[in-house]
């Protein structure tokens, strides 16, 4: 996602998209949700262009799908040859809008529809006062356990503290689970485990101005407990972290295989759809910190963006009054399990409303902290942060020296910026 898509290259709907093209057809590059043609996201773009079109008859919408590998790095080819799309979905918008690539979204929408973005999302989708990066679907990171394997091995209530987390982990370990606590620092989304674990100790990426804080005393007191106290006992699974990815941990989960693992709403429906009983809560946190005020819980959202290039602010303002329809929104949340970015679809998507777990997330969602998306070096520095925080954990790793590392190369990439 972003974090938020799965993997593969699928056909586009209709046509290609390289060029501006006639200038009643706005181009759309988007990022493919799917793992599979049966949950491409290739209908419901179809869908949306059919009744967009009877909506706008002299307007036509032309959809172009790309794997979440290739996307980012596709439009910004596009963009440098002067071959922009008009709109795109897709992880990050801020390097973009740092090149006055983008139309701001009050140039685009109705004081209304701009207002109705989760605040959270706006914040992020913003630089400095003005927003560019229009959320579209969001998820938040809960920590999910196996209520089966929990009674199983006697434990009553999920931890609320670092100390309870490797309690419980460690009674989970003699009891024969795989992987008490499923710690995925692989190269895929180390940097939405490691947040939430430097977050939970009073930590984070970035301080209370907004500079980058990766090597604070926090984040390194947190790789040291991690590392001492979780990985060096065995109490997270025979894949060394730096090894092990989101996909694959959460596979395990699938299986039965791990107690506890942080994770997004999908993987509640998943599990339970494989018959798994599965509970979330809060991150625990640090036994320095205490309990009394929890911290914020990871959020992470995609992204619409608009650009300035073929001169069709009109025409990609009325898709985008359109496509931000609760009912149009809503469709494509629930058809891969995640949030609605709008305060109205978060009430009642589809009109039926969000059910249990889906509005744990969502109340998580609206006090979360997002990644820095709207630093223009974020994809430069969460590459560095997913390449090398797993070796902070490693048996021979110095916590404190690959914090430093990491935040020299931040230093270096914001600079190019």
């Amino acid at each position: 996602m972003a974090v938020l898509g799965l993997l593969i290259p699928l056909a586009g709907c209709g046509g290609s998209g390289d060029g501006a093209g006639d200038a009643a057809t706005l181009h759309l590059i988007a990022a493919e949700y799917g793992d599979s043609p049966a949950t491409s996201s290739k209908p419901y773009w179809e869908k949306m262009a059919t009744d967009f079109n009877e909506a706008n008859p002299g307007i036509k919408l032309d959809v172009k799908l790309l794997p979440w590998a290739d996307i980012d790095r596709e439009v910004s080819r596009m963009v440098k040859a002067g071959k922009a799309p008009d709109v795109a979905l897709m992880g990050s918008y801020s390097d973009f809008a740092a090149q006055g690539k983008l139309y701001p979204a009050d140039e685009l929408l109705s004081v209304t529809a701009e207002a109705n973005f989760l605040q959270p999302l706006a914040d992020a989708g913003s630089v400095g006062n003005t927003l560019y990066g229009l959320p579209f679907v969001a998820s938040s990171r809960l920590l999910f356990y196996n209520e089966a394997l929990f009674t199983k091995a006697g434990i009553k209530e999920p931890p609320k503290t670092w100390g309870d987390l490797k309690a419980d982990a460690k009674v989970l370990k003699d009891k024969g689970v795989k992987y008490p606590y499923a710690l995925p620092l692989g190269p895929e989304e180390a940097h939405a485990e490691a947040l939430i674990w430097e977050l939970s100790n009073g930590g984070g990426y970035a301080d209370s101005a907004g500079n980058y804080s990766l090597a604070s005393e926090q984040n390194i007191a947190t790789w040291d407990w991690v590392k001492r106290e979780l990985v060096a006992p065995g109490l997270t699974g025979p894949t060394p972290p730096s090894e092990l990815n989101r996909a694959d941990a959460f596979a395990a989960f699938l299986r039965g295989e791990v107690g506890m693992v942080n994770g997004y709403p999908s993987l509640a429906h998943e599990a339970r759809t494989k018959g798994i009983s599965v509970s979330t809560t809060s991150m625990p946190v640090s036994d320095n910190l205490g309990t009394g005020v929890p911290p914020p819980t990871v959020g992470v959202a995609d992204w619409m963006m608009a650009f300035k290039q073929n001169g069709k602010r009109a025409e990609i303002g009325k898709f985008l009054e359109f496509i931000y329809q609760d009912k149009n929104l809503s469709d494509f949340a629930d058809r891969y399990h995640l949030l609605p970015s709008t305060v109205t679809a978060s009430r009642t998507p589809a009109g039926g409303g969000l059910d249990k777990n889906d509005t744990q997330f969502l109340n998580a969602l609206r006090g979360a902290q997002l990644y820095p998306v709207n630093d223009p070096a974020w994809l430069t520095v969460s590459d560095t942060i997913k390449r090398n925080i797993g070796r902070a954990v490693e048996p021979t790793g110095n916590p404190k020296g690959v914090l430093e590392d990491i935040a020299q190369q931040a230093s270096q990439a914001s600079k190019k910026h």
